[in-house]
């Protein structure tokens, strides 16, 4: 008898690279498939309407996105296609052949002028154009799939890809002093727990759990970059300084919001998730990377 087959896109990203990782220990009860580019391309409609006719998966995690910030200012038309067109076309496709359908989002869909971590009911307002093409990515997935779960998630690292953890990592041991901007106030996400998490959602889900929608999940806690990269300087023993500077001091393309930080109760409550702290994980992941 053939396994429930999970279909995984944006394979070789952080998240998608830690759900490899998990995988051999769910082999017993799926079947899975990670796909990259070469064999599912989301700025393609050709690739997406092609793989989707070669597949009837139970399960489609969706991953990739377009995730370079600062060029999708310029580089428009391609995060739209990523980042929403095709999110809504794998919605569809989930409701065609009556697989469950998660997406993965961001904090970005917020402006970062709240003072209290956001809600998922929340009104989105992106302030640059990444968080635009994601916001819009939620609506189709919902529009096309109300049985859709979305994941907004924030600040991601993990011991592959790039992320600021590395970043920071390689800068201080090439730099006396770095700055880092102490005035975006948010939460890191370990791609690893976030990883867990949704493999523990396929789970309740085929168990019968009925809760869908738009939910958020970080690491616990409420810390700006600049608190993030000390922390990063005394776990790995470092000796450069680290210097406290503001937004305006480090003008980006994209505006940044100020305060993206994400109330995580919902997907709790609904999935009996555990929060992990953001230091604990910072820990796990470091000793990874070492």
């Amino acid at each position: 008898m053939s396994k429930p087959l999970i279909v995984v896109t944006g394979k070789n990203g952080q998240l998608g690279s830690e759900l490899q990782l998990l995988a051999p220990s769910l082999a017993h009860v799926y079947d899975f498939l990670f796909a990259d580019r070469a064999l599912l391309d989301l700025s393609s409609n050709e690739s997406i309407e092609l793989f989707c006719s070669q597949h009837k998966p139970a399960v489609v995690i969706n991953c990739a996105a377009y995730t370079a910030v600062d060029k999708a200012e310029t580089d428009r038309d391609v995060a739209f296609q990523i980042n929403a067109v095709a999110v809504g076309k794998l919605a569809a496709f989930c409701k065609a052949v009556g697989a469950l359908f998660i997406t993965v989002s961001t904090d970005y869909v917020f402006d970062g002028n709240g003072t209290k971590p956001y809600l998922p009911s929340d009104t989105t307002f992106p302030i640059n154009y990444y968080g635009a093409s994601k916001a819009e990515g939620e609506k189709l997935a919902i529009t096309n799939n109300p049985e859709s779960i979305i994941i907004r998630t924030s600040w991601v690292y993990s011991r592959f890809g790039n992320n600021f953890v590395k970043t920071m990592i390689r800068l201080m041991g090439e730099r006396p002093s770095l700055n880092v901007v102490g005035d975006q106030i948010g939460a890191p996400t370990y791609a690893a727990d976030l990883a867990a998490t949704i493999m523990h959602i396929v789970a309740q889900k085929a168990a019968g759990n009925k809760h869908k929608g738009i939910y958020q999940y970080s690491n616990s806690g409420a810390i700006s970059w600049y608190d993030f990269a000390v922390a990063i300087g005394e776990m790995t023993n470092s000796t450069c300084s680290i210097n406290r500077i503001s937004s305006i001091e480090f003008p980006t393309p994209a505006k940044r919001p100020n305060y993206s930080l994400m109330n995580c109760e919902s997907i709790v409550a609904d999935f009996s998730i555990q929060l992990q702290g953001w230091k604990a994980s910072l820990e796990t992941c470091l000793a990874y990377i070492r």
